[in-house]
């Protein structure tokens, strides 16, 4: 078309200038510009044949270029960026420049001279430098590059060559981006698509310049710069790699650069494979490696490539010898990396097993060197490491901690380098760590096992002089970021598990304290437990202790918390014991010992004796006596050390002298006891010294104490103990003293007031265990301690101004008097004989309750002023002191909680005004709630809980206030762990005590009401945060438990009223998100490893799970007893409100998923239920029976179903007068028993046990076998199979009883039975007919003999697929011990086989006796390709290629099949419309408006299939005229419609130039466009329904199109 137009151009005039002059004036339209390029290259074409003007044209050139083209290509960009309506669309600017650049090439082929092309390229470089710094292309610089590709051909190699490569080099300066922003995409898609690939076909010095940029040294490519890199290389593959078949003699190659030679090239190939983010970059990598592995397959030429950087083997390299193997190699590798790209596992897992073979193929087995570079394995895994779909990553991961499990690789740093960072970051994820299905809860991580396995198989291969370089690393790198604890744990385990080495140092060793530093901050207390005591365990398995000192240890130790991990008494302790046994004398040391004496002994005895001496000696930087108390740091590194080395000196003596133990703790304390004695005479021993040695005797009282073993005092703290009695007397004096006499008058001195008083209590514990005794040097001090406090406080409310020591002294006082009423309420031994009022009694009664202190002058000194900034400020001394006011006040009440009145105005003259006055000290309590910090706030509800019972009947207002005020601040700290628990415990105690709900209950007013809205809150509560219902529910059983013993009728009444809350926690349980699943999960593996775990013995299991909520309930149950009439009210209230709950859940949403909330909560109802069912009487079943049969009416769940059938046989036996009322169960209309017969049925099939106490068993066999006979023809496939069941039991049954009446029926039945046994052939009716009989309801389950809690809280919902959150192992129910375990019942574990049976269905399809070959896959199996046909995958070098050209470059098949969708209006059905088109070559898609490509359900269904196929936009008023455009070119017009004239698709021929109209979604093609169609094509059908969805109608007639055109060439050529 193009040449006949020019043709006709010429023949209008012979003279060009006239024809070039006349397309040169006139507006520069697109069309007028590529009619100047058509005119033009057929100029050049008859120049060429020697047929052109050979002196006008080349002037005539060189005026269009020079006077039109370049002006043309200036000025477009400008004219464009001037306004939005001078110029044309972008779409047509860039048709003026492609065509203005291809005649610009033309004139400077016709110039005559080498002259204008390199004119126009140095004014084209000139414009694109100065347009560079410009944002992105505006200006000049499209234009220049467009000026360059047009002219950069027409240059001269070597005359030519400085330009070229100043060209190339801004080229590849502009594409590769020289600031730190890096190229705009624009820029590099332009100059890689148009410009460089016309520099290559320059070659020599452009092609030099271009590839000297690229592989130029410098530092590693960022993620930014390796996508343009790429690209670059891409658009230069064909140049900078050898042209195949071409000679490649050494002469011949230095035409051109070979990049498979130059390491740079491969590292930026696997930078695009391994760590490029957008599909695209990686696509051009691939087809990079691809083309290269093509090139040296046909060239046949050995090349390889050094690494670069270090030794090793080839990055790349061809040996003609081995091109079938490495052919292979690099074949399976091409294919796993493209698989990836789908992300999808169910495509990539069968392409896994050719991964193994990838390291088949790179290891050498002659000498077990690597023959390829690992770093392209890595590059796999990389990719499944970054894979959104976290099961991929999973697999990744899986798949290279297996791989030294079959293979021993060699070494390499790579891998190293690996396992460090990408690895391990992958390993962060805490998802990664879930149980494989079918796994056990509590069993573990199957990745973490293979994690330990790894990384001790690993290290055990790495050289000796790598091992430790490689383990600093990788613990530093668990330093490297905040890791969540489950991984952190793992990762610790994983360290732990290594051989004994000699590997870290001290740098290792501060790396281990970072790591526990880092653990510190998760929330689970047991993991971070855990992960300690794992860290402790790498240290000492890895520490070379010559490297480090004892100091240095001690200092990490120090990082280990003894509240969590590392406690006397545990196996941890022990192992860290047994280690310095064997290392003490190995340590570094840091300097000669000074100390003197223990000559023989080792160096850790005269290391920790130093320690003492050095600690107890009077620090140098003492301060007169107003300096703040030290650091309790270094008294717990102290006292660690010390029963460290005495324990270890225990170890060594352990079969020689015992009291050596003792001697070497006597050298040890000696210091320290020395000092405790001169306390009491010395008055001038410095404060910081008493300090000091006061929190060094805490923090070995507080070590010393064991955990874990039977007795909790052993030889050494039998010997501490005594030891330190023998200073109590000196000690107890030092603390009167400075409580009492005025010695205590700074803020800092409130921490030595809290110091002394520790000590204190710890020596009234003392006293007490071995034995109080009245006059011991104890009971001396607390009575003057008393008196002087009482007076301290009594002589500051004189009215004089408060200064600062007074008002710290007040401070110091009441702490003083709240510390003893504590130890005196604690302690029987200390209470007085007689309970008449003492001194202390009338003064904390007589208290001004929530006087606060004032605040104290600050003009004496300064020294308040000074020391408030550095204390927590006044207020908090404030509070602490109202605190301790109540603190008392809570001893005082408790002490005379008998003379409380239940109203005031009853005594006059009260003794006790804070006792006597209950509404003012209730009032007082509610303005403390509105003063003091909520973490301050556990006496008043101490208090509360006293008071509220007492007044509740008179001043229900201000109870109930005391309520909402409490429960406001128990919400309130529903974040603060520290304090929530506590405060909590204490609410519940006063809000639910059992006085205040038998009152409550009694008089039905606005308390009871406002106890059951907290009580529904509180279950609000334990939704968000674990463990909160179950101290409610834990403290509500306990008050209401009866001994067997002493029954009163009246146990619970109050409960009867409350029953709500036994119902709500006999259903509790929330459906936990996956991590917090994964966490508990976590949480139940590391209380499984028992004592293995230091953890475990440490931390005190809260027992805070939902599960003990209900085990709570049900113990509770199970203690009541029927018999007894309060009971048995409760225990039919609580199973009638359980069936209306059932009911009400059923109907709230009748279709529900297995394990739902739904189903979960109904689920505990029948468990529940049949806990009950003892103690049900015929009576009481009479009124629920009809509720029990309905139930089994509904569509339950399976593990429902089984839980109905059971109790229903149960009924049935206890009660077998409810028999007619089974029966009139199978009398109900077909359609009400088409989902729940199966229920009865299965009930019949345990006929032997209903009927077991029955003597006459005949009429009964009989009914049932009528009623199973006529459900044996049912149509249901499933309802035959349970009712053959059912009829084989009972004709069993029939037979062993021998009944004549049935004896007609024995042919029938038994044939029937007989077909049923033998049925021919392996089809699904057999396989079901074995599974329903090997079920294990039907072939193991026995409703009595396995009527327990572990078959109705365990093995039942593990049988019946319940997810695992739902079993309760029975153990749970053991140690659970708020709740005694009741003794009447032995019923806590199965006696039958049941519980050892694995979970099947006989409902669930086989497995299959293929099931485990999907993993062992030869290499030659078939995988699943979602991807572009290597030969076929080039990139997509220019985004603005028109779509054939673009398909033609991708080697991409275009048919000549149109699909107009014009009619068609649902999104979805355009974007599958969309991917199918594209999918099978159509060669373009008619829509109404191209707009709906935007659409976001359009992109989900098409895919990005809208970018590789043209899409045209035709509206359907439109269609008519377009359609007979259609037909005027060849084009054969087929609708899919159903008329009188319609064709079978089957018989239909589809022309090569087809145009398929679909019609709309509901109406079809209309009838004035059935006019236009040549031809209507039908679908043949089969079914009732007659029409399909129109995307899949037109989904089958383009494949059928498709499969014609492919049979077509085929049998042409036959």
């Amino acid at each position: 078309m193009e040449w006949v137009l020019a043709d006709a151009l010429l023949s209008q005039s012979r003279d060009p200038r006239v024809l070039l002059g006349a397309l040169c004036r006139g507006e520069a339209s697109a069309e007028r510009v590529e009619t100047l390029r058509f005119l033009l290259q057929r100029l050049e074409d008859e120049e060429a044949r020697g047929g052109g003007g050979a002196g006008a044209l080349p002037e005539a050139a060189h005026e269009v270029a020079a006077g039109y083209l370049v002006p043309l290509l200036r000025g477009l960009p400008g004219r464009l960026m001037g306004g939005a309506d001078t110029g044309p669309p972008a779409r047509q600017r860039r048709r003026v420049l492609r065509a203005a650049g291809a005649a610009l090439r033309s004139c400077a082929r016709l110039a005559g001279g080498p002259q204008l092309a390199a004119a126009l390229a140095e004014e084209a470089l000139r414009d694109l430098l100065a347009a560079r710094p410009a944002p992105g292309l505006e200006g000049a610089c499209e234009a220049a590059v467009e000026v360059l590709a047009a002219v950069g051909p027409c240059l001269r190699p070597l005359e030519d060559a400085p330009l070229l490569e100043r060209v190339a080099q801004a080229a590849l300066a502009l594409a590769l981006g020289g600031d730190e922003a890096g190229p705009s995409e624009d820029a590099v898609a332009l100059v890689a698509g148009r410009l460089l690939p016309a520099l290559g076909q320059c070659g020599g010095a452009a092609l030099r310049a271009v590839w000297g940029g690229l592989v130029a040294p410098g530092p590693p490519l960022g993620p930014g710069l390796v996508g343009p890199q790429l690209l670059v290389l891409s658009a230069l593959a064909e140049k900078l790699l050898p042209e195949p078949g071409v000679d490649c003699a050494p002469v011949a190659r230095e035409a051109g650069p070979d990049a498979r030679r130059c390491w740079r090239f491969w590292r930026t190939v696997q930078a695009g494979l391994a760590w490029a983010e957008d599909a695209l970059t990686r696509k051009r990598a691939r087809y990079l490696l691809q083309r290269a592995v093509e090139v040296s397959a046909e060239q046949g030429a050995d090349c390889a490539c050094a690494p670069g950087e270090g030794t090793g083997p080839s990055l790349f390299w061809w040996s003609e010898k081995k091109k079938d193997e490495l052919l292979k190699f690099w074949e399976n590798y091409i294919l796993i990396m493209e698989t990836l790209e789908g992300n999808q596992i169910h495509v990539i897992k069968p392409v896994l097993p050719k991964l193994n073979n990838l390291f088949e193929y790179a290891v050498s087995e002659e000498n077990g060197c690597w023959l390829f570079h690992p770093s392209w394995h890595l590059c796999i895994y990389k990719r499944m490491f970054e894979s959104e779909n976290k099961i991929l990553t999973k697999e990744g991961v899986t798949h290279f901690l297996e791989l030294y499990e079959t293979r021993v690789l060699p070494f390499s740093p790579e891998f190293s380098e690996f396992i460090i960072g990408p690895l391990m970051d992958a390993l962060s994820e805490s998802s990664l760590y879930s149980r494989s299905p079918g796994q056990l809860i509590g069993s573990g991580s199957p990745l973490g096992l293979k994690l330990q396995k790894f990384l001790v198989t690993y290290i055990s291969l790495l050289p000796e002089e790598i091992k430790s370089s490689f383990l600093l690393k990788f613990i530093q790198k668990m330093t490297s970021r905040h890791w969540c604890a489950i991984p952190i744990l793992f990762l610790s385990k994983a360290l732990a598990s290594v051989p004994r080495c000699k590997a870290l140092g001290v740098e290792g060793l501060l790396a281990l304290r970072d790591v526990l530093q880092c653990t510190m901050i998760t929330h689970q207390i047991l993991l971070r437990g855990a992960a300690q005591c794992y860290l402790l365990q790498a240290a000492i398995n890895l520490v070379d202790v010559e490297k480090v000192s004892l100091s240095d240890m001690a200092t990490f130790l120090m990082s280990v918390r003894q509240e969590e991990s590392l406690r006397r008494g545990t196996s941890l302790w022990t192992e860290l014991c047994d280690w310095l046994c064997v290392h003490e004398s190995c340590f570094r040391r840091n300097s000669p010992s000074s100390s003197v004496g223990l000559a023989e002994t080792s160096s850790l005895n005269a290391y920790v004796k130093n320690l003492i001496h050095e600690y107890i000696k009077s620090p140098a930087w003492e301060r007169g006596e107003n300096c703040c108390m030290p650091d309790w740091f270094e008294a717990k590194l102290v006292a660690m050390m010390v029963l460290l080395a005495v324990d270890v000196e225990g170890m060594k003596s352990q079969y020689s002298e015992k009291r050596r133990t003792q001697n070497v703790l006597r050298i040890f304390l000696d210091p320290l006891l020395d000092a405790l004695v001169k306390f009491g005479t010395n008055a001038y021993m410095p404060l910081l010294k008493t300090d000091r040695c006061l929190q060094l005797l805490l923090k070995l009282l507080h070590t010393c104490l064991l955990k874990g073993s039977g007795t909790q005092d052993d030889e050494v703290s039998t010997l501490l103990q005594n030891f330190v009695m023998s200073t109590t007397e000196s000690i107890s004096e030092f603390i009167l003293r400075r409580l009492t006499m005025n010695e205590l008058s700074s803020v800092s001195d409130l921490d030595r007031c809290h110091l002394y008083l520790m000590v204190l209590t710890e020596l009234i514990n003392l006293h007490l265990k071995i034995g109080w005794k009245r006059g011991n040097p104890i009971w001396r001090v607390i009575s003057p301690l008393i008196n002087a406090s009482i007076r301290h406080l009594q002589e500051m409310g004189s009215g004089q101004e408060p200064t600062l020591g007074t008002q710290i002294q007040r401070a110091v006082s009441m702490a003083t008097l709240a510390k003893v009423c504590e130890a005196i309420d604690q302690k029987s031994e200390l209470q007085p004989d007689s309970l008449d009022a003492g001194p202390m009694e009338r003064f904390l009664s007589s208290l001004q309750l929530n006087q606060t202190l004032q605040k104290p002058l600050t003009e004496e000194d300064g020294s308040f002023s000074e020391e408030s900034s550095s204390s927590q400020g006044w207020g908090k001394i404030v509070a602490q002191y109202i605190h301790d006011q109540w603190v008392c006040l809570s001893f005082l009440l408790k002490k005379y909680h008998t003379l409380i009145p239940t109203s005031e105005g009853e005594i006059l003259e009260p003794v006790l005004p804070a006792v006597q006055m209950p509404v003012r000290t209730l009032q007082s309590a509610l303005e403390a709630l509105t003063i003091l910090p909520s973490d301050q706030v556990l006496p008043v509800f101490h208090c509360m809980k006293i008071l509220v019972p007492k007044l509740l009947t008179s001043c229900e207002s201000l109870c109930i206030e005391s309520f909402d005020m409490a429960w406001k601040i128990i919400a309130s700290l529903s974040n603060t762990q520290l304090v929530f628990w506590p405060n909590l415990r204490a609410f519940v105690q006063f809000v639910f005590d059992p006085k205040v709900l038998t009152i409550a209950a009694k008089t039905k007013g606005q308390t009871y009401f406002k106890i059951k809205e907290i009580m529904y809150k509180i279950i609000e509560m334990s939704a968000m945060k674990t463990g909160v219902f179950n101290i409610l529910i834990s403290y509500c059983c306990q008050s209401w438990i009866v001994s067997a013993s002493n029954v009163s009728q009246g146990s619970l009444s109050s409960a009867n009223n409350y029953s709500e809350l036994v119902l709500e926690a006999c259903v509790f349980g929330t459906v936990f998100r996956r991590d917090q699943r994964l966490i508990q999960d976590i949480q139940t593996f590391v209380e499984n490893l028992g004592h293995d775990c230091a953890a475990n013995v440490v931390i005190e299991n809260t027992k805070r799970e939902d599960h003990y909520v209900r085990i709570c309930a049900v113990k509770f149950l199970c203690l009541l007893d029927g018999s007894n009439m309060s009971h048995k009210l409760f225990i039919e209230d609580l199973a009638v409100k359980l069936l209306d709950k059932d009911e009400l859940v059923s109907k709230s949403r009748t279709r529900y998923y297995v394990n739902s909330h739904q189903h979960r909560v109904k689920n505990r109802i029948w468990q529940t239920l049949l806990v009950l069912f003892p103690r049900f009487d015929q009576n009481f079943l009479n009124r629920i029976i009809d509720k029990i049969f309905q139930a089994g009416f509904i569509n339950n769940q399976a593990s429902i179903k089984y839980f109905i059938e059971w109790i229903i046989i149960l009924i049935l036996h206890k009660f077998p007068q409810f028999l007619p009322k089974f029966w009139d169960c199978f009398s109900y209309g077909e359609e009400n028993l088409k989902t729940s017969i199966c229920t009865f049925l299965s009930v019949l099939s345990h006929l032997d046990i209903i009927t077991e106490n029955i003597p006459e068993k005949k009429l009964i066999l009989k009914q049932a076998l009528i009623i199973v006979l006529h459900w044996c023809f049912n149509h249901n496939f499933s309802i035959r199979l349970y009712a053959m069941v059912a009829l084989k039991k009972i004709w069993s049954m029939c037979k062993s009883l021998h009944i004549e009446e049935l004896d007609a029926l024995t042919s029938v039945i038994e044939s029937s039975l007989d077909q049923v046994e033998n049925m021919h052939g392996a089809g699904n009716a057999k396989k079901n007919w074995q599974r329903i009989q090997e079920h294990f309801f039907f072939a193991t389950f026995h409703p009595l003999k396995d009527y327990c809690l572990e078959t109705i809280f365990y093995v039942l919902p593990r049988l019946s697929g319940l997810v695992e959150d739902e079993w309760i192992a029975i153990d749970k129910f053991t140690r659970f011990t708020d709740i005694p375990l009741d003794t009447g019942f032995q019923w806590y574990l199965s006696p039958t086989q049941l519980c050892e049976l694995t979970p099947s269905d006989w409902s669930q399809q086989d497995i299959g006796p293929h099931s485990g070959e999907a993993d062992n896959q030869s290499e030659w199996a078939d995988v699943q390709k979602k991807i572009i046909p290597w030969k076929n995958n080039a990139p997509d070098l220019d985004l603005e290629l028109v779509f054939q050209d673009r398909a033609a470059r991708l080697g991409k098949s275009i048919s000549r099949l149109v699909v107009v969708a014009s009619l068609i209006d649902k999104p979805t059905n355009l974007g599958g419309l969309c991917r199918t088109c594209e999918v099978f070559g159509a060669s373009a898609l008619v829509v109404s408006s191209l707009q709906c490509i935007r659409d976001k359900q359009f992109q989900h269904l098409s895919v990005s299939a809208e970018q590789w196929l043209p899409l045209v936009e035709v509206k359907p008023p439109q269609l008519i005229d377009y359609l007979q455009e259609k037909k005027a070119e060849g084009y054969t017009i087929v609708g899919v419609e159903q008329t009188a004239r319609s064709v079978d698709l089957t018989q239909f021929c589809f022309p090569e130039k087809s145009l398929l109209l679909l019609g709309n979604e509901r109406e079809g093609i209309p009838a004035n466009l059935i006019q236009q169609l040549d031809v209507c094509v039908e679908i043949p059908q089969q079914g009732i329904i007659r029409s399909l969805n129109v995307h899949v109608s037109g989904a089958l007639l383009i494949w059928e199109y498709t499969r014609q055109q492919l049979l077509r060439p085929r049998d042409a050529g036959s």
